[in-house]
């Protein structure tokens, strides 16, 4: 799934959730982070907030953009944990971030199971013997 949401002025901060009861994996991967038509000539900071392993609030600045010299950053498919809030730290913008969401569906337990008893087929296999000179 495509992912796109743009920062200005008067809509400084975006929340990507996911439902709390899905029983499904998340990643969400930020592509590109770019200054769009309208944008000031100014230094336009975006963070993204989220939560560590201690579950504290914690934000992180992944662009510092302006127009003339550096409109545009490429993040290479940055890949975070959803909830995740992205926010225009300074600057007006406008700031458009674009990525992708992906949902990975975990596994049922019968499937584990026929993963272990492929692994036991690979270890009867002959071993390799080194070949003749």
């Amino acid at each position: 799934l495509l992912l796109g949401c743009e920062l200005t002025a008067s809509t400084k901060s975006y929340t990507f959730r996911v439902d709390e009861e899905d029983d499904s994996d998340h990643i969400l991967a930020l592509s590109v982070v770019c200054l769009t038509d309208g944008a000031k000539d100014e230094c336009n900071v975006v963070e993204v907030v989220g939560r560590n392993h201690e579950n504290q609030e914690i934000a992180v600045p992944v662009a510092n953009l302006k127009l003339s010299c550096q409109p545009l950053l490429s993040l290479d498919n940055f890949k975070l944990q959803p909830p995740v809030t992205f926010r225009l730290a300074a600057g007006s913008g406008p700031v458009h971030l674009s990525g992708w969401h992906r949902i990975v569906h975990r596994e049922d337990a019968s499937f584990e199971e026929d993963d272990d008893l492929s692994e036991e087929d690979d270890e009867e296999l002959p071993p390799i013997m080194p070949a003749k000179k």
